[in-house]
């Protein structure tokens, strides 16, 4: 056993530290009595209130809005009240994601139900004074639809949020991730508390399948057999699994939901732990998510004092405990054997199945690995019913799915929507269209993983099969948009380039065939493409997909494969035309200095190798056998008489 692997199995066996505690709870009958207790809590942001009523201000306090600084919104927010004695009239705190993370740091004051969008420091003694002591909002920080410019106050009756259901991210936006009692106000623990103290661990599996939960993480293997088979393996010692280990490029659905409801995802475990067996859990999350990790051990502590995790919870017999397992941002560690491995103290890479974890994973014992997209999802089905959740998506795809949705959309931001929803409603309704105006050339669902998915396939409803038939996938939920200034080659050389470098080396076909596939893209994109290379990216992509060891190699040649069919035309130009017709590719294209030139020497200054030459007052010039293509001129320049054009 590894040093690494003794530690974390001792970590596992300590008892809960919270032998006394305040707030212990002993039955499903006080869990209720703190439920009713806490409800008040939350009736501003639930329930419409008569004038006058004491106004509640939620700020965001995701990353994205962390980072723009809604940390000092909110101390400002509570000081201003304080300074002006508003303390009883109003008060500010903070809650998670809100989705829109294109229109951050986001602003919601209840029971007026205003959203405001863009909120910075020196915007929180206008609200104060116009909104809570004159009532009137603040027009200039409302929402502005694209399409129509009409501003909009209220959140429900934005384009963006019209076709959105949020199951899964039910809470963020809605409560306080650090506080207990909000979660519970919102029947958080209820189903974890009925499940132990009335049900037998099949009940759970049963009703799981009946739902129709398909894991979220990228596979879509049914949730409730996954847990049927773990339950079903022979062992006195089991373990739950939380994989937050996110890394496609652009996504984070589920570090949004572990930093805005941390405890859906605790209690989710308890119940996986319970249904199939297990008094032992590990998130095992990447090290890079510090707001994510000081949500979940609050949460986690918490909900040890009220008793809902740890030794006998609510006196029912049943044990549950958590740790948390830092991952170092390895991609690879995404798939669950490799993930396994990495917890267990060994080098992140995959193992050949079966067994299964679910008959042998971690330290060799049956294990359940769920995303936290797909746990997020457990405790509402526990509540609502499985056939409610049923009800929900398509035949063969159930519930809701969340995409981070990013690239040339308007709107940009995490949305949910049912399955069944098609890819146009998601860009040009949900999305917003297109930014600029500019037309849309194509859709990659399913991160590095996934395919292209063009106009002709748009109406597409997105559920698993659907996607799977146009060649792409529905991954763990990353989708971005390209307009007509995206060069698809170049979108395939990015996907292969993150690939090659988070590839654990395990197996030949990847660590070696990946490699060579990117070096032929790399010679495409510098102009010294051959008529060949077009037959070898093709042979080799199939190479690789059928001999790989795991998800990693398997799926890295879709973006090649994808962007080769529905543009094989690209590919042509860069290879017989030694032209990229985007214009992105920089060593295809050169940097001109149009008669529009001003001569304000901007242009330059930002040469970091003296390019430029010419007076004030003059047409400058680009000297090309010393310009490297940087784009610093055309970035300093004020006017644009500075153009990127095809070399000939």
């Amino acid at each position: 056993m590894t040093r690494c692997t003794a530690e974390w199995k001792r970590k596992m066996s300590i008892k809960s530290s919270a032998n006394v505690r305040c707030n212990m709870l002993s039955s499903i009958e006080d869990l209720k009595k703190i439920r009713e207790k806490s409800q008040g809590l939350l009736f501003l942001r639930k329930n419409a209130a008569p004038a006058g009523t004491k106004r509640e201000i939620l700020v965001c306090a995701g990353t994205g809005c962390h980072s723009a600084k809604s940390k000092e919104i909110v101390e400002n927010f509570n000081e201003e009240l304080k300074k002006r004695n508003l303390t009883e009239q109003a008060s500010c705190h903070i809650t998670g994601c809100f989705g829109f993370c294109e229109k951050g740091p986001i602003v919601k004051v209840f029971p007026d139900d205003v959203f405001y969008t863009e909120v910075t420091e020196d915007d929180v003694d206008e609200i104060i004074s116009s909104h809570l002591v004159e009532g009137q909002m603040v027009e200039r920080l409302l929402y502005i639809d694209p399409k129509t410019r009409e501003k909009i106050d209220t959140q429900n009756h934005m384009n963006f949020y019209r076709k959105q259901n949020r199951i899964a991210l039910r809470n963020c936006g809605l409560i306080d991730p650090e506080k207990i009692e909000e979660y519970i106000a919102n029947d958080g623990y209820m189903a974890l508390a009925e499940i132990i103290t009335t049900k037998e661990p099949i009940d759970v599996v049963d009703t799981l399948k009946a739902s129709g939960l398909r894991g979220r993480g990228g596979g879509g293997y049914p949730t409730g057999s996954k847990w049927g088979m773990t339950l079903r393996s022979k062992g006195s010692e089991k373990y739950m699994i939380c994989n937050a280990d996110e890394g496609d490029p652009g996504a984070f659905m589920d570090r949004s939901i572990l930093e805005g409801d941390p405890h859906s995802i605790i209690e989710a475990m308890a119940i996986g732990g319970f249904a199939i067996g297990a008094n032992k859990g590990v998130v095992y999350i990447r090290a890079e998510y510090p707001l994510a990790i000081k949500r979940l051990k609050i949460a986690i502590e918490q909900a040890k004092e009220y008793n809902l995790l740890g030794k006998n919870i609510l006196n029912s017999g049943f044990d549950f405990d958590l740790v948390i397992k830092y991952g170092a941002g390895a991609f690879v560690c995404g798939e669950e054997t490799a993930l396994i491995q990495s917890i267990e103290g060994h080098r992140g890479e995959p193992v050949s199945k079966p067994p299964y974890p679910s008959e042998s994973g971690l330290f060799g014992k049956p294990t359940c690995v769920n995303n936290v997209e797909t746990l997020a999802n457990i405790p509402i089905i526990f509540q609502k019913g499985p056939e409610w959740y049923a009800s929900i998506g398509t035949e063969f795809s159930k519930g809701t799915k969340v995409f981070a949705l990013a690239g040339k959309i308007n709107n940009v931001g995490l949305v949910e929507v049912p399955m069944g929803i098609t890819l146009r409603e998601i860009i040009y309704e949900i999305g917003g269209g297109i930014k600029g105006g500019h037309a849309f050339k194509a859709v990659q669902t399913g991160g590095p993983s996934g395919g292209c998915i063009t106009e002709k396939d748009l109406d597409t409803p997105i559920d698993y099969e659907s996607l799977s038939r146009i060649g792409s996938m529905m991954g763990s939920g990353g989708m971005i948009v390209m307009d007509e200034e995206n060069c698809m080659v170049d979108i395939a050389k990015f996907y292969l380039d993150f690939t090659v470098e988070e590839s654990c080396g395990k197996c030949t076909a990847c660590r070696v065939g990946n490699k060579r596939l990117l070096e032929i893209l790399n010679k495409i994109t510098a102009g010294k493409g051959e008529p060949e290379d077009l037959d070898k990216l093709r042979i080799l992509s199939e190479t690789i997909k059928d001999t790989s060891l795991c998800g990693l190699g398997q799926t890295a040649p879709n973006p090649v494969l994808s962007t080769m069919k529905y543009f094989e035309e690209e590919y042509r130009a860069h290879i017989e035309d030694k032209r990229c017709p985007s214009g992105v590719c920089r060593d295809l294209t050169r940097y001109v200095i149009t008669d529009a030139c001003i001569g304000c020497t901007k242009c330059a200054r930002a040469c970091p190798v003296d390019a430029i030459s010419g007076k004030v007052r003059e047409k400058h010039e680009i000297d090309q056998e010393i310009c490297i293509k940087c784009g610093a001129c055309y970035t300093a320049c004020p006017v644009k008489p500075i153009k990127a054009v095809q070399i000939v």
